[in-house]
């Protein structure tokens, strides 16, 4: 839409920048509005393109503005900050996102709809629950382990120990530290059932959601890896190859080239979805390590088998998260199902 007014805003909780441009690409007006006349400007300005970076709330102005009629370009908050002129102002900031929209290499990030945010809210919860968890665990190991009482590894040998140390009145244990030992077994306790709500909650979407079945049939993809993808991967239209999927979650090595040359490196681990990057891995690994064991019967696992052989357990877990999200592209753009080439006896 180069020859469309665009309407470029830079969202925030209450005070929005609004900079809007004339086909032309001349400003003509840089102000800041509140959330009610945000909502106005929308719904009465004739149909443009409406830019906004892809952050905190950009997916409900998203929404919003494309049910007023509006077209939509999220852009990453990264190739915005590059085309910052001055110093970091609303109105610079503005001015940064009305000139990303108006570069046609840029492409625009997907808008979720509320019921991919609410799975991915579910997933980020659980994500958040875990780590709470396992933060309490070392802090709870760490504490007996300066009273001289190691535990041995496991979540449940955790939770069985601490109360048999609670019941030993011969351990020397001061007061004070039974009643904090205490207070944490029985958080810990609370944090294990809401992982486990969690776990039902994310199973039940999983088996309502036809994509995320096709993508629990992928190797070393589980409920919450397939609930993930789907999410990230939404209905395919925001990538063009299967390459391009993989690059945005952090799958393929960095290049540094010039001159004709290409250099490609390792891949980023700061760059992409790390979360889901991270979910991918371990599930490949799974898989890596299984493969080592068994007899191929595929295609793919004679491939991996050989990719061990030649690179090791690391380099393959990641080339097979690879090629897990390139065709778990290929599944929901094609709308088929997952079929394994079986090797020939």
């Amino acid at each position: 839409m180069k020859n469309s007014t665009l309407l470029a805003i830079d969202l925030a909780k209450t005070h929005f920048q609004v900079c809007k441009l004339l086909p032309d690409d001349t400003e003509h007006s840089n102000k800041q509005i509140g959330r009610a006349a945000l909502t106005k400007l929308l719904s009465t300005h004739k149909p443009a393109l409406v830019a906004m970076e892809s952050c905190g709330g950009a997916h409900h102005w998203a929404r919003l503005a494309k049910s007023f009629g509006h077209t939509v370009k999220l852009i990453h908050p990264k190739a915005v900050k590059g085309l910052l002129v001055g110093q970091k102002t609303d109105k610079n900031d503005a001015f940064a996102i009305a000139v990303a929209a108006r570069m046609a290499h840029l492409r625009s990030c997907a808008i979720l709809t509320p019921e991919n945010q609410g799975a991915q809210a579910l997933q980020r919860a659980r994500k958040l629950q875990v780590d709470q968890r396992t933060a309490l665990i070392n802090q709870i190991r760490g504490f007996l382990l300066e009273f001289g009482l190691p535990i041995a590894q496991g979540n449940s040998k955790l939770i069985k120990s601490v109360p048999e140390i609670l019941e030993d009145a011969e351990n020397g244990l001061p007061d004070v530290f039974r009643q904090v030992l205490l207070a944490q077994h029985t958080m810990l306790e609370v944090h294990n059932k809401q992982v486990e709500h969690y776990d039902k909650q994310i199973n039940l979407q999983v088996r309502l959601n036809p994509t995320c079945v096709k993508l629990c049939k992928l190797e070393g993809v589980g409920p919450i890896g397939a609930l993930a993808l789907s999410v990230r991967l939404n209905d395919g239209s925001e990538f063009v190859k299967g390459r391009d999927a993989s690059a945005c979650i952090g799958l393929t090595p960095k290049q540094h080239s010039s001159g004709g040359k290409t250099r490609l490196g390792h891949i980023s681990k700061h760059n992409g979805d790390s979360q889901l990057r991270s979910l991918l891995f371990q599930g490949a690994m799974s898989v890596v390590k299984n493969a080592a064991k068994k007899t191929a019967t595929t295609e793919k696992g004679l491939w991996l088998q050989n990719l061990i052989a030649r690179r090791g357990k690391k380099v393959a877990a990641i080339a097979l998260a690879n090629k897990t999200v390139r065709t778990a592209l290929a599944l929901i753009k094609n709308d088929t199902e997952y079929k394994p080439v079986m090797l020939l006896v």
